[in-house]
This record gives C-alpha cells, structure tokens and sequence, in this order.
C-alpha cells in the first residue's frame, strides 16, 4: 500500500489459555494521526507491547517500509509521566537521548531551544513534583518527541490528568501535531479524544480483541474548541460508541 510505514497483518497473541488478541491488521501511513480505541482489557497495550519487542505474537507479521529496525522505529509515551523524581526537568527530557548514546552536554543543546514552545521554559532545573500535571505531561511528551524516530506511540498518555488538563493537553498535542505531521499510534479508551485528534481509528471488541470497525475523520483542524466541528464530530462520536455498546454492551469505560 503506498505510503504505509507500518503494517500488522493477523497478529494473534494469548498468555497461556487466554486470548488477548486475533486476527489484528491495521496500518498507519506516513505522517497519520491514527487511534486504536476499545474497552479495557482489549488488548490495545498489548499491541504497544508487540511493536516494543517486549511480547513475540503467536501469530501474524508486523512490517515497517523498507524493512526498517523495529528497535530504532518508536517513541513511546508511557500512561503515566515516568518522570523520575530526583532528576531535574532537564535531565528528565534528555534522559532517552542519553540512552540512545548522546552524551548529556549535547543532548540538552538539543532540547533547550524547544523549552519554551513546551512551556517549560525557566523550568529546567526543577524536580518533577514541583510541576503542575499538565506540565509534567509536556516534559513528557517533549522527552519522547526529541527522540525524533520515526513513529510516536502514544499510550493513553492523558488517561491520568483532570477533564480540563486533559482537554489543554489535548489542543496542545494537536497543535503540534498539525505543524510537524508525526506519524502517531495513540491508544484510548476516549471516544472524544480519539474523534479529535485521529485521521482514522481503529475500533477493537473486547477481549480477545479483533478490528470491528475503521473510522475515517475527515474533519478541518484546529478541532479542538471548534463550535463549528462540534455537530460533526458528535455526529462520528455516535457511530463508534453505537458499534461499541452494541458489540460489547459491558464496555462502560469508553463512554466518556
């Protein structure tokens, strides 16, 4: 398919007697905005897990354009911050870099001039617990998009944060994501946020999750406090939760 850069064809993955996941194929082209939404326990980390290498699937392929290394290929962007707490703010976004073999000195010339587009600047020599939460997301987001690999996954990366946090972070990625066109997994309980921000988004049933359904938005950005998408974007919010509850009518946690 022209354009993909990555491609899972019928991942299938269980632990033991359990299913977790079958029959999975989805792709996400160069420079999408895609969403994998289900209810808990559908599988959707599992899948972060697999395209990781932390979990071998049972069955099925996964593939990157021009075969390109899996180990190098993502940046991921855990639920929760992870910021640890007895290294300052700097040293926090830099941490992956240094990881990957930059030395420290040139990985925070890297990340400097980006503070403040973040809304962190001043704030580097700070500790995590005295940031706010949104804040602390941003240092987050910032560490893994520094990383500049090719695909971001994005794990439920506000789940944790206030409605009105969350809805700011939530602008706030789609602000940069218009500006910059990273190719971006998220995964998401959130009928809304997946609506907002995606391109597409693929629809899991719950566990052993499977693909029931694929959603195309094809809705203007900036969505986000947009009055004039809001007809449109509850009008796709009503389709997926419509497929979702009748397919899996014990799915309360996607409605949002």
């Amino acid at each position: 398919m022209s354009g993909v850069l990555l491609e899972l064809d019928r991942l299938a993955m269980g632990f033991g007697d359990l299913a977790v996941i079958e029959e999975i194929t989805m792709h996400l082209a160069r420079g999408e905005f895609v969403s994998i939404l289900g209810p808990s326990g559908s599988g959707k980390s599992t899948l972060f897990k697999l395209l990781l290498g932390e979990h071998r699937p049972a069955s099925g392929t996964i593939a990157l354009a021009g075969g390109g290394d899996r180990r190098s290929a993502f940046a991921y962007m855990p639920q929760r911050d992870a910021l640890m707490a007895w290294r300052r703010i700097i040293d926090n976004i830099t941490l992956g870099l240094e990881l990957a073999g930059m030395s420290r000195r040139t990985a925070r010339r890297k990340v400097v001039p980006m503070l403040g587009r973040f809304g962190l600047e001043g704030f580097e020599r700070s500790y995590p617990d005295q940031l706010s939460g949104g804040m602390r997301q941003r240092a987050a987001l910032l560490r893994t998009i520094v990383q500049d690999r090719p695909i971001l996954l994005l794990d439920e990366p506000f789940g944790a944060l206030d409605a009105l946090t969350r809805m700011q972070m939530q602008g706030f990625l789609e602000g940069l994501w218009t500006q910059n066109r990273w190719s971006s997994l998220l995964i998401t309980h959130d009928v809304r946020e997946a609506v907002l921000l995606s391109d597409r988004i693929y629809v899991l049933s719950a566990r052993p999750g499977r693909v029931i359904g694929e959603f195309d938005v094809a809705l203007d950005r900036p969505r986000i406090g947009s009055a004039g998408l809001a007809a449109a974007a509850s009008a796709i919010e009503a389709q997926i939760l419509d497929l979702l509850l009748n397919t899996n009518p014990d799915a309360k946690d996607i409605v949002s």
